[in-house]
C-alpha cells in the first residue's frame, strides 16, 4: 500500500480545473477547485482496492502567469 497518491492540478484553458495522478492513471476535472478535490477522492478510492487506497492525497497546483514586458 502507497501511503500518499500526488496529483498534478491545472487550470483548464476551457475553465475549471484537471487533474492527473502522478505514476496512475487517474484522471479527473471539474469546474472549481472544491468540485475537483472531491472528483479526486471519489477517483482514488474507485481506482485502488479499499486495502491499497492511500491515506494522503497531496495536490500540486499550477499556474500559469504572464507578465507583459
Amino acid at each position: 500500500m502507497e501511503n500518499e497518491i500526488v496529483f498534478v492540478t491545472e487550470e483548464s484553458s476551457d475553465g475549471g480545473w484537471t487533474a492527473k495522478a502522478l505514476g496512475h492513471s487517474i484522471f479527473t476535472e471539474a469546474d472549481t477547485e472544491i468540485e475537483l478535490k472531491n472528483n479526486i477522492k471519489e477517483a482514488v478510492q474507485c481506482h485502488f482496492d479499499e486495502k491499497d487506497v492511500p491515506t494522503i492525497i497531496r495536490l500540486h497546483f499550477v499556474k500559469d502567469e504572464y507578465i507583459k514586458v
